[in-house]
């Protein structure tokens, strides 16, 4: 079977990869052809068609500004489809091009499977229609979500997250033997997860950094991105100020607490038993215009959605600033806020069912 497959983001690269993983496992002659990341390449043992760092275009302003290479992005895509001709298309969230590709392909007569859906619970439910058209088979890795597709008569399957799958398969870490081999100190650590693209991460290593004098007990490691380069990070070190590149779970294990901007990784910090605050701060414009185009979301991390409580204290916008910052980890670091945290990671472990995930999606795919 040929598989062509189109993750837009890390996070797609990496359920992309374990998924890969999977199918490979239960088709041995798997062919496939992918846009993704090195996560995905080394699955593959080749590069993709196209890197996700070259597609991942967040907010409304940088889409705008971008659309022109969105476009040809698109063109190229339905191009080297048609060429190619795969049995299926693998579809891996990153809506707003991959609902393209799914009306194209199926135009096609090849087989659409839509893996992690996008947020069309929070907004552009009109899109559900496009699922229902030209999605044959819809995976969904959030439990509410089910239920969400049922009532606009799809019908999805709940194959549980695949986190759960890359969080199991970790070797136990032996923090000092971390320490030693990325030249840290023997101080505890608080991890910053700052985001992926160089604005976001700047703007908010920032607003991270400026707790550190309430926290000089702590050494603070930043996890770099990888579509970063490590050089970009040099002016935000110094000799309690530390940073390791792609080892961000590795980094979470060995720390106390971390700083997290809003997206997948609250999710992964929390399933790796991290006690955390959410961090999100755009830019004025597009925050004004996601206020009134998401409805019916109280929060924006995984975590609580998922919970449907807060039970990670999200800091947003002008409530992102140092003296919430410093009260917030405070909170966390010690005492019975931080206990209540980790006993709330554990119902939420429980709600995403085991793990799996990959190989019951892979089931679905190859035996519909």
């Amino acid at each position: 079977m040929k598989y062509y497959i189109i993750a837009g983001e890390a996070s797609g690269d990496l359920h992309a990869s374990n998924l890969m993983k999977s199918i490979l496992k239960k088709d041995s002659t798997a062919e496939f052809r992918f846009w993704g990341g090195d996560l995905m390449t080394e699955v593959a043992g080749f590069p993709p068609v196209k890197h996700y760092r070259d597609l991942a275009f967040m907010g409304f302003l940088e889409v705008a500004k971008n659309l022109t290479t969105i476009l040809k992005n698109i063109k190229f895509c339905k191009e080297d489809i048609q060429k190619n001709k795969p049995d299926v298309l693998i579809l891996v969230d990153y809506p707003g091009f991959n609902l393209r590709i799914a009306e194209f392909a199926k135009s096609l007569g090849i087989k659409v499977i839509y893996y992690i859906s996008p947020q069309l619970w929070a907004w552009k439910e009109g899109r559900v229609e496009k699922i229902r058209k030209f999605v044959d088979e819809m995976l969904v890795i959030l439990p509410f979500e089910k239920d969400f597709y049922k009532k606009h008569k799809v019908d999805a399957h709940f194959v549980g997250h695949p986190l759960l799958d890359a969080i199991s398969d970790l070797k136990e870490i032996d923090i000092d033997q971390f320490k030693a081999e990325n030249n840290l100190n023997q101080k505890e650590i608080i991890a910053l997860l700052p985001g992926s693209r160089e604005q976001e991460v700047t703007k908010m290593l920032e607003l991270m950094l400026s707790v550190r004098p309430n926290f000089q007990e702590y050494q603070f490691v930043i996890a770099g991105a990888p579509s970063l380069p490590k050089e970009f990070y040099q002016k935000f070190v110094d000799e309690n100020v530390h940073f390791v590149s792609n080892k961000t779970y590795d980094l979470l294990r060995c720390s106390k607490a971390a700083l997290v901007t809003s997206g997948t990784a609250t999710l992964e910090t929390a399933l790796l038993n991290i006690p955390e605050v959410v961090c999100y701060r755009s830019s004025r414009i597009s925050y004004e215009i996601g206020k009134r185009v998401v409805k019916n979301i109280k929060y924006i991390s995984l975590v609580n959605l998922i919970m449907d409580q807060e039970i990670v204290t999200e800091l947003i916008q002008s409530d992102l600033n140092t003296k919430n910052l410093v009260k917030e980890l405070e909170l966390i670091l010690k005492g019975n806020s931080r206990e209540k945290m980790l006993h709330n990671f554990e119902l939420l472990r429980e709600k995403l069912g085991g793990k799996g995930a990959s190989d019951l999606a892979a089931e679905i795919i190859i035996n519909g």
